[in-house]
């Protein structure tokens, strides 16, 4: 069995320094900081935004009616202003004659004076954020000489050295590309879809009602329906009936058990047949928990990632359940057993390995690229990943080396899966320069993608695979999630042709929010459906289909920036809203900042309790869903929160009680249960992250998680 590598990485040796700044584990050295281009990281300073060549800056659109600008509101600005940075803004019209003093030492009509000019407004950093951002600002910029904010166009020859001025720094957004405001009405994708309705009339989404029923305009509750059957009526329509009962029972908000961990949780995942279920945190560990009764978990191990850099960015099981993949912003993935009796170190999977010879840099444990998401292959052999090199790779375990990769993005590959659960030939990748590509490994000789789906505007988050070779589902930056059949996917002669960076706003999803009015419909949009409603804002979030078993395939669900999981119709209705912000609500005690720092933009509400769930997983058997969030005070720690169908019921008489509140070794603990108001002493915020607090890890993860409340 291999050995880690510790890291001995520092911050003049980071692979990007100009992008985000990292956290490193290393096991000798305790806890360093490392620069990485991280696209889900905490928002700092500077900027990489990876802009496309075919740049357009801002262009002026038509003033209110009267003709003034309405932007700003300069007393409410100074009212809103915290501290920190002075900002004088000056416009040079060009007619001096403007200013004539009198006689008396006077000022005259329409003349300004030194004497009594408005003194300079008190702004912090965010407001600066979004000033730079406003459209009143944007039509200043236009309509008195974009030269002097260096935003005059330049010719198609001179995109390089715009490129480089323009990278990093808070002005770097000034030439963000942002399409012009519409004065028609946004026209919003239908809901309800009736593609979508065709879908679940057709029987591969799910059951719909007798005929009879919908006639007798009769609905049976789930639980008249689990008296009929425990009652042996209707014993006929038993089959159907037991179908149409499982896709009614969506789990509740309400929380049975709060899992508190000490970082933020980044995924969180059920087998496939429902008996393990593993949790990835920013402290670079994934915990291992036996859910074969899904109502009653059991903790049994963690595994570590020796030298991790930020977080654990994805993990996966193989299809036996007997290994475990993660993957952090390295080049390397770790692959442990999950036999709670194998307590070896993780072997090191080297996807920078292609064969040929190594750097010295690589054996020494560096990164040459990011990993963001990987995926086990159906039979177990082959794991195939996206990077932050804009590839997709795919290893072979027997051989220990990576046998193919594709460069086939402009950006980061945030997301990959298999096709077909039965079948390693077809990949999906998607990728933030907004496409999702299609791959055949059977016909890659010119290394081109087989097709193409193209539609959403802004980079893709999560790409995920019902398993049946035909139906895909992704989450983008521009709010949507999209459903698509790959019988309908775009060419790849007639996609060639397009050009995607035309179509999108480059929106920063990390610290920008995201307003209907930047909506624009793709005009080659190829998704069958469209959902909308959810926020998908801070980081990846993940969307899923709904499992066969627990709900008949059924939904599509997804999480969200605003603390909650979505639940679908096909036809783009909300079935169902898990609301996990309101179940966890102050669940904990406010901590001195000895974790993390808060996830606070604004700094007007640093320190507030706050989720963000960025995965959640339907278990397969049971109307269970557990869901992995940022939650707490500013965002600064996490949760896993398993959520049951309870036909509505604030609370029951079974044990476990719900609502209860465990560490990440699921044991109880008194601190849970204390004084949780929020008027405990603020938690220090800054824009840019620092580390978590330091501790030594260890593979079995027995002492430290308990100690650290």
């Amino acid at each position: 069995m291999s050995t880690p590598i510790p890291g001995s990485t520092g911050r003049d040796d980071s692979p990007d320094p100009a992008s985000h700044a990292a956290t490193i584990y290393d096991q000798e050295r305790e806890w360093v900081d490392e620069e990485s281009g991280d696209d889900d990281m905490d928002f700092e300073d500077s900027i990489g935004n990876g802009e496309s060549e075919e740049l357009e800056y801002f262009e002026a659109t038509e003033d209110d009616g009267d003709g003034e600008f309405q932007g700003l509101n300069p007393s409410l600005d100074a009212d809103d202003g915290l501290s920190g940075v002075e900002i004088e803004i000056s416009v040079d019209t060009g007619d001096a004659s403007t200013e004539t003093a009198d006689n008396s030492g006077g000022v005259g009509t329409g003349v300004t004076s030194a004497a009594t000019a408005r003194a300079p407004l008190q702004v912090s950093r965010n407001q600066i954020l979004q000033l730079l951002g406003h459209a009143g600002l944007r039509r200043i910029f236009a309509s008195h000489g974009g030269a002097t904010f260096g935003l005059a166009n330049l010719d198609e020859d001179d995109d390089d050295e715009e490129d480089d001025s323009m990278e990093g720094g808070y002005g770097s957004m000034v030439g963000r590309r942002r399409r012009k405001r519409k004065a028609s009405k946004v026209e919003f994708p239908k809901v309800p879809s009736e593609v979508g309705r065709e879908l679940m009339d057709s029987g591969n989404f799910g059951s719909n009602e007798y005929y009879q029923d919908i006639l007798r305009r009769k609905k049976q509750k789930p639980s008249r329906r689990i008296l009929s059957r425990e009652l042996g009526l209707d014993a006929i329509q038993d089959r159907r009936g037991n179908k149409l009962l499982s896709q009614g029972l969506i789990p509740s908000s309400n929380a049975d058990t709060i899992i508190h961990y000490n970082t933020r949780c980044y995924s969180g995942q059920f087998s496939d047949d429902g008996n393990f279920f593993f949790s990835c945190a920013q402290d670079f560990k994934v915990r291992m928990y036996d859910t074969s009764n899904p109502y009653e978990w059991k903790y049994y191990k963690t595994v570590v990632y020796p030298f991790g850099q930020w977080t654990i960015t994805d993990a996966t099981l193989s299809p036996d359940n007997k290994y475990l993949a993660y993957s952090s912003i390295r080049s390397t993935v770790c692959l442990a057993a999950t036999d709670p009796n194998e307590s070896g170190e993780p072997w090191l999977l080297d996807f920078a390995d292609m064969g040929g010879t190594r750097s010295h840099r690589a054996h020494r444990g560096y990164s040459q690229f990011g990993i963001w998401s990987i995926r086990f292959s159906g039979d177990g052999r082959e794991i195939v990943a996206g990077t932050g090199d804009h590839s997709v790779y795919v290893y072979d375990i027997e051989s220990r080396r990576s046998i193919l990769r594709i460069p086939g993005h402009t950006e980061d590959v945030n997301a990959v899966c298999f096709g077909d659960q039965s079948s390693p030939h077809i990949l999906y990748s998607g990728s933030d320069d907004t496409l999702i590509k299609v791959w055949d490994r059977r016909s890659m000789a010119d290394s081109r993608e087989a097709g193409v789906f193209m539609g959403h505007t802004e980079g893709l988050t999560y790409v995920d695979s019902k398993g049946d070779g035909r139906y895909v589902l992704s989450n983008g930056k521009d709010q949507t999630m999209k459903l698509w059949d790959l019988r309908k996917m775009m060419s790849t002669s007639e996609a060639s042709k397009l050009t995607p960076s035309r179509y999108t706003t480059s929106f920063d999803y990390r610290f920008m929010n995201y307003s209907d009015t930047d909506y624009t419909p793709h005009p080659h949009d190829k998704s069958l459906v469209t959902f909308r409603g959810h926020k998908v804002l801070k980081t990846l979030i993940r969307c899923h289909f709904s499992p066969p078993g627990s709900t008949n395939s059924r939904y599509v669900y997804t999480g969200s920036a605003d603390g909650s999981v979505y639940i679908y119709n096909l036809d783009a209705t909300l079935a169902g809203k898990v609301d996990v912000n309101r179940a966890t609500h102050h669940s904990r005690r406010r901590e001195s900042d000895s974790y993390a720092v808060t996830y606070d933009v604004d700094d007007r509400r640093q320190g507030q309790w706050k989720t963000c769930v960025r995965d959640a997983s339907w278990h397969p058997n049971a109307p269970v869903i557990a869901a992995t969030s940022w939650n707490g005070w500013g965002e600064s720690t996490g949760t896993c929160t398993i959520h049951s169908w309870n036909d509505g019921a604030e609370n029951d008489e079974a044990e476990p009680t719900m609502g209860r509140r465990v560490d990440q070794r699921l044991q109880e603990n008194e601190n849970l249960y204390g004084d949780a108001s929020p008027s405990g002493r603020n938690i220090g915020s800054r824009l840019r992250s620092r580390g978590v607090a330091a501790v030594v890890v260890t593979a079995d993860d027995d002492e430290e998680d308990g100690d650290g409340w």
